[in-house]
């Protein structure tokens, strides 16, 4: 009988049918494979995170390693609710031409929500950004290196942990990816997935086994658990001895199996120009893993690999595979130990992170109102940002941020809002770029409505005399104001003193005296030393004491002592007669612009006082001037009736240069005569205590753009809890934290972008000027004629 067991023919063609079965079997199995892995791959989100790494510190720095990194571990803990077979990836990367590191998450993408949930919920003000296109830490020519790190002994005994670090071993890895040039790239993975509920009952059975003393089988068990649960193949646990096991290792394994455990691969990959220097920072990068053993207990051991296997953990890396073969199993303390976020301490520079914290906008924030002024964007969601209502706005706004910061963009963006719904404006500017947008912006209808006073228009001058006055008590608030700017005009306030007031004063009284023909700031000199053209004035004089000053003591005094006193007067007021330009605006009699019907009827008033083209001095007295009859024009609708009085709205760019004490004043009682004011500058050294004490207090609304380390330390104790000094000192350009005036009260701090502003038609400005010229201007040669006139009065 044929026997076919026995025929080599059949033998032959018996294997080779197998063997194309098997191909074929294992080419459908990687097909399989690699399209589950696609699929997952494919279905997953990656995530740049940052988070805020300037907080306050704690002097011990060991229980604040173990505070944060339990925060970091409760993060893990959380993600044991992944669905089945779902994973979850961080890495931390310095990726090829970046000089910066940067933590990166991934997760399924019907995943997205619950993990974003999960790092708020750890992180309460981490960002969490949607990458759309990966990074990369390789590049073209580059050699790379890489390892994979296992366990020492079986997965259920435990690795040292964070409870037991005084220095942070992530540390080392950083600050290795932190030190690579921009032509190099590194990173570390770590993949998650968390165990199957039978890989806890398998532990739970070999514990109870035990702690009766049960030592057979062991081996048999934790084959079948490691292989088939974890997914780890024997040939690791045939190079691990078997321990005994005591009391001190049943108390280790049930720590470890009574925090989430999860399934983790970890990689570690470096490319650089050449193999020697890849070596070198793959070298640096492992130096961490030395420290998590725990003595008969547990550690991690590292793999490195070179060729196909090299290939394929770059491949597994770059496609974030959850891969079987390397698995070792970690609770959330051990993964937390391993990688983390950054955190206040860890001092590795050029961390991307969280430059200033983001926090919810307050849930009183109105969806509509009078002017808007920005967005709140918070995790991913934007808000726009309103100034409710006028009565909120009569209480004032105040801006503070360094040069560079955006507040100017932010002004013209309120400016062009208040002057399109029709609201009477007015904007004091020592620049003039602020004044330029804002004509840019100012539509057809309202040309018109501009005034536009401009100290460096030689040609066509605009008189502005602060002597002039409607009642008694605007004439004494005018006297001291003018003696309030000189004091603020001089470097030393000793320089001043009580002589010059009391002459100051008696010789304002006397060219005051006559309403309907005030004299001007540039007569005082003429006053003093011309006696015929003092009686013109003081003829006139109806206040006894300033009549007795003038009749009696002036008489008195010797020729040298009036010579001492001229010269001590010019000297202060001196720089602004012999100045042409300003004598032809301070020598008018009459003011080319009313402010009191400039508010009344709703104009728009722009004072270009552009320190480039004026003089620092100059621009100073002239804004002390306008500010200071602005106030008075305010003031004076204290006859109006309430209704009546239009809402009028200043903005007045750094106005430390142009207020005086009295600001306490306007801030606190021009909302009663609806004068709103948004006042802004760049920081707080340039205030004096009082005008600084009346801005922090009077205020209803405060923004800060950023500021320097001297003025954050004292602005924070605006904006706490929310915001520290860290915030304040590291804001983005064009962002702000406000707390915010609605209905009355103020609300809770929070962070603000401002409106993307649109540039206004600069070609439209040169009419706007010329209209206001023909309107309010005067011509240099008539301005001068005068001038020389009421000199020979």
């Amino acid at each position: 009988m044929f026997n076919f067991l026995t025929n080599p023919i059949f033998l032959t063609y018996t294997i080779i049918f197998f063997i194309i079965i098997a191909i074929i079997v294992a080419f459908f199995l990687l097909r399989r494979f690699k399209k589950d892995n696609l699929g997952l791959i494919l279905g997953m989100s990656l995530f740049l995170i940052k988070i805020p790494r300037y907080e306050k510190k704690d002097k011990n720095e060991s229980i604040e390693l173990k505070h944060l990194l339990g925060i970091s571990a409760q993060m893990y803990a959380s993600f044991s609710i992944l669905p089945k077979k779902a994973k979850i990836i961080f890495e931390v990367a310095s990726s090829y031409n970046e000089e910066e590191i940067a933590f990166y998450g991934a997760c399924p993408k019907n995943f997205v929500n619950e993990f974003k949930k999960v790092i708020h919920g750890a992180y309460q003000n981490a960002k969490i950004e949607k990458v759309e296109n990966d990074y990369s830490i390789f590049s073209i020519k580059g050699k790379s290196a890489g390892a994979y790190i296992v366990l020492e002994k079986r997965n259920f005994m435990p690795i040292r942990t964070y409870h037991d670090f005084e220095n942070d071993p992530l540390s080392q890895v950083i600050s290795a990816i932190g030190k690579l040039n921009v032509d190099n790239g590194a990173a570390l993975q770590i993949v998650l997935r968390p165990v199957k509920k039978n890989w806890y009952r398998a532990v739970k059975s070999t514990l109870s086994n035990l702690k009766k003393g049960k030592k057979q089988g062991i081996i048999k068990i934790w084959g079948k658990t490691i292989s088939e649960i974890s997914g780890v193949g024997s040939k690791q646990d045939q190079v691990v001895k078997q321990e005994p096991i005591d009391q001190e290792q049943i108390e280790a394994i049930s720590k470890k199996i009574s925090r989430p455990v999860f399934n983790v691969n970890i990689r570690i990959i470096a490319n650089a120009s050449t193999e020697m220097e890849v070596d070198q920072i793959l070298d640096q990068m492992l130096q961490q893993f030395s420290q998590y053993s725990l003595p008969n207990q547990n550690g991690l051991r590292i793999r490195k690999v070179t060729g196909y296997k090299l290939k394929k953990l770059i491949y597994n890396f770059i496609f974030r595979i959850f891969e079987k073969r390397t698995t070792i199993s970690l609770n959330a303390d051990e993964i937390a130990s391993v990688f983390h976020f950054p955190y206040p301490g860890l001092e590795v520079p050029n961390v991307k992170s969280v430059s200033s914290r983001d926090v919810a906008p307050p849930n009183v924030l109105p969806n509509k109102g009078e002017l808007e002024v920005g967005k709140v964007i918070y995790r991913e969601e934007n808000q726009k940002v309103f100034l409710k209502n006028a009565d909120d706005r009569m209480r004032h706004f105040y801006i503070i941020g360094q040069t560079g910061t955006g507040k100017s963009r932010f002004q013209q963006e309120l400016i062009k809002q208040d002057i399109l719904a029709g609201r009477g404006v007015g904007v004091v500017d020592p620049h003039g770029d602020l004044i330029e947008a804002t004509l840019a912006n100012i539509p057809k209808e309202r040309y018109d409505d501009v005034i536009l006073f401009e100290p460096f228009n030689t040609e066509n001058p605009m008189g502005l005399n602060m002597l002039e006055y409607e009642t008694e008590d605007q004439k004494d608030f005018a006297i001291q104001e003018m003696i309030a700017i000189f004091y603020k005009l001089v470097t030393d306030p000793a320089m001043i003193g009580p002589m010059f007031e009391h002459y100051m004063r008696n010789a304002m009284i006397a060219l005051m005296a006559d309403k309907n023909n005030t004299g001007t700031m540039a007569e005082i000199p003429r006053l003093l030393t011309d006696d015929k053209f003092a009686e013109t004035y003081i003829s006139k004089l109806t206040d006894p004491v300033a009549l007795n000053f003038w009749r009696n003591e002036w008489k008195r005094t010797s020729e040298q002592q009036k010579g001492d006193m001229f010269g001590y007067l010019i000297s202060k007021v001196g720089r602004f007669v012999e100045n042409p330009m300003m004598r032809n605006i301070i020598g008018q009699s009459r003011s080319s612009f009313n402010l009191s019907d400039i508010m009344n009827q709703g104009k728009i008033f722009l004072a270009n006082l552009s320190k480039g083209k004026v003089g620092d001095m100059n621009s100073n007295l002239l804004g002390l001037i306008l500010v200071s009859k602005i106030q008075i024009a305010a003031m004076s609708r204290a006859n109006m009736k309430e209704e009546d009085r239009r809402d009028f709205y200043l903005y007045v760019d750094e106005f430390q240069n142009f207020t005086t004490d009295s600001i306490a004043i306007i801030l606190s009682e021009a909302r009663k005569y609806r004068l709103s004011l948004t006042i802004t500058h760049q920081y707080i050294a340039q205030l004096d205590e009082k005008i600084r004490d009346a801005a922090f207090g009077n205020v209803g609304t405060i923004g800060a753009f950023r500021v320097s380390q001297e003025d954050a330390e004292i602005l924070e104790k605006q904006f706490e809890p929310d915001f520290s000094r860290f915030d304040l000192i590291n804001l983005s350009n064009r962002n702000l934290i406000i707390k915010l005036l609605i209905d009355g009260e103020i609300s809770s701090a929070f962070k603000m972008k401002t409106i993307d502003s649109v540039t206004g038609d600069y070609s439209k400005v040169d009419l706007i000027r010329k209209m206001s010229i023909l309107k309010y201007g005067r011509d240099k040669s008539d301005v001068e004629r005068e001038i020389i006139k009421r000199a020979n009065l």
